[in-house]
């Protein structure tokens, strides 16, 4: 009797210990994965195309450290001010490929509007796609036409080129944030602006249409420094 009983404990403490083991390392494997956890931006909502992100857009989602990827997101602050360039899923990790903070796409409310060379007395040479620029109506009563910048979709030339320094391109330069290099593409880009296209609510298109039309007035188009101060390139370096 005493046997059978000490069989039983012995066979019940190697189940005890056997399972003591197991829960160890299942505690071990769960905090291994709770640490390895990366919260990664989302967005909180479906985002349509073309849209400007907002804080309030966005939220974290813990995802295991080796599915994180260099192209994702982890900031929400990196995010906020870019627009999309596709359509983004509620809950889906946010790629950097997904988002620019210079893209040419027009915004919601907006298209992208080929201007005739007719409605055009001057465009600054030193406009670039992804530049916001101020319009201006010249005529017998010269004013500012709208309050508010527009931004430039592309600039071409009479042989339907866009017009850029092909070794490094502006929109690169204005990506990177350096003024710099920049300025360089500017100063080495070559050709004369022939075609300009810019994106436009419905009602700036109008108001430009019913302003130049009859040729009295025509539009003088001029480089924005909005377009350096937007990610703080305008701003000079502290001490």
């Amino acid at each position: 009797m005493n046997r059978r009983r000490n069989v039983l404990l012995s066979l019940l403490a190697a189940i005890l210990s056997g399972l003591l083991v197991y829960g160890i390392g299942w505690m071990q494997t769960k905090e291994q994965e709770r640490k390895g956890m990366v919260n990664v931006v989302v967005p909180n909502r479906f985002i349509g195309a073309g849209e400007r992100l907002k804080l309030s857009d966005l939220s974290y989602k813990p995802v295991p450290g080796n599915m994180v990827t260099k192209e994702m997101l982890t900031r929400k602050e990196t995010a906020e001010g870019m627009e999309t360039l596709i359509p983004l899923g509620q809950g889906e990790p946010l790629y950097d490929w997904k988002v620019s903070r210079y893209t040419l796409q027009p915004g919601p409310a907006e298209s992208t509007f080929q201007i005739p060379k007719s409605y055009i007395r001057s465009i600054s040479n030193g406009i670039r796609a992804g530049d916001k620029v101020v319009l201006y109506l010249s005529g017998a009563e010269p004013r500012r036409l709208f309050e508010q910048t527009v931004k430039v979709a592309s600039v071409k030339s009479s042989s339907n080129v866009e017009i850029d320094d092909k070794e490094d391109p502006n929109l690169l330069a204005l990506a990177d944030g350096d003024k710099e290099k920049m300025y360089a593409s500017r100063r080495d880009a070559n050709g004369m602006i022939d075609y300009i296209n810019l994106n436009l609510t419905e009602e700036q298109w109008l108001e430009v249409d019913a302003a130049c039309k009859d040729g009295t007035q025509q539009l003088v188009i001029a480089y924005s420094p909005e377009t350096m101060q937007a990610d703080g390139l305008g701003e000079e370096n502290g001490p």
